[in-house]
């Protein structure tokens, strides 16, 4: 199993790839840089040859996990058996956008031999969380959406532990934009069960995601940041890099070196992260 942690500046897109299946986590590439798109497409195009891929999730239709073009192209070039989205969700421009695109291929494949199925998640009951029906090689357990931890100005998207069966495999928490009140609900709810081998920062390593208690009892050997070189906003928080520097043994971020994608994998019987420099596409 591994996982590639794609440098897409200040948004995320990550692919998790085990024993020929790939999910593909959010779908962002930066709007405005034409050669880091160019980045973005070829990096896909290696990573995913010689891969099924099962599914592509959206975490949520904020701009910054959400991108309508990036959802397009890995929905019409790379044909996921499915799509995976919060059940409730705040209503926005790019929401629509993206279910129009869902709709579109749903139609398109209809009548094919791959037709695209839907997810739409909401936890419903705390103590049925795990569930299965969407891939041969992991497995998947839900802890938000729910009633309990749904904030309706728009905090309401997927955390969800997606781990490797067998050999290889290991346990990766995927988190969204999942703030600081959210979590309060989440580590009341579920505990010890949120432990995971690696953590996806929720926020893009803001402070205004970092919930002690809950880091506690996720308890991570890793920790990726999807960040952008000089962001606006300053992330990853100084204070986050600090903490997660404690309750882990390796925090590795996207905006380091002046950009590079992240390699996830065991080597050698250890988590290894390795960080691969963004080299651009030379304009044809």
């Amino acid at each position: 199993m591994d996982i590639i942690t794609v440098n897409v500046g200040q948004g995320a897109l990550a692919i998790v790839r085990h024993n020929g299946e790939a999910i593909l986590v959010d779908s962002r590439v930066p709007p405005a840089d034409s050669s880091m798109i160019a980045y973005v497409k070829d990096l896909l195009g290696v990573v995913l040859k010689g891969c099924q891929v099962k599914g592509l999730i959206f975490t949520g239709f904020e701009d910054d996990p959400c991108d309508t073009a990036c959802a397009s192209m890995i929905l019409r070039t790379y044909r996921p058996d499915w799509v995976m989205h919060p059940k409730y969700y705040k209503e926005s421009d790019e929401a629509k956008l993206v279910f129009a695109l869902i709709k579109e291929e749903e139609r398109a494949r209809r009548a094919s031999a791959r037709p695209l199925g839907k997810a739409a998640m909401r936890l419903e009951q705390v103590t049925r969380r795990a569930f299965g029906g969407l891939s041969d090689h992991f497995e998947f357990e839900l802890f938000s959406p729910h009633m309990k931890d749904i904030d309706g100005s728009g905090g309401c998207g997927i955390v969800l532990k997606l781990t490797g069966r067998g050999l290889g495999g290991f346990s990766y928490l995927i988190t969204g934009n999942t703030g600081n009140d959210r979590w309060e609900t989440i580590s009341g709810l579920f505990g010890t069960a949120l432990k995971s081998d690696v953590l996806a920062a929720p926020y893009h390593g803001s402070k205004d995601a970092l919930h002690p208690t809950a880091l506690a009892q996720i308890s991570p050997h890793t920790v990726l940041i999807s960040a952008g070189v000089e962001n606006q906003f300053g992330h990853p928080d100084p204070e986050a890099l600090a903490v997660y520097g404690r309750i882990a043994r390796h925090v590795f971020s996207t905006n380091m070196e002046g950009g590079v994608s992240l390699l996830t994998q065991p080597k050698n019987g250890a988590l290894t992260t390795t960080l691969i420099p963004v080299v651009k596409p030379s304009p044809n």
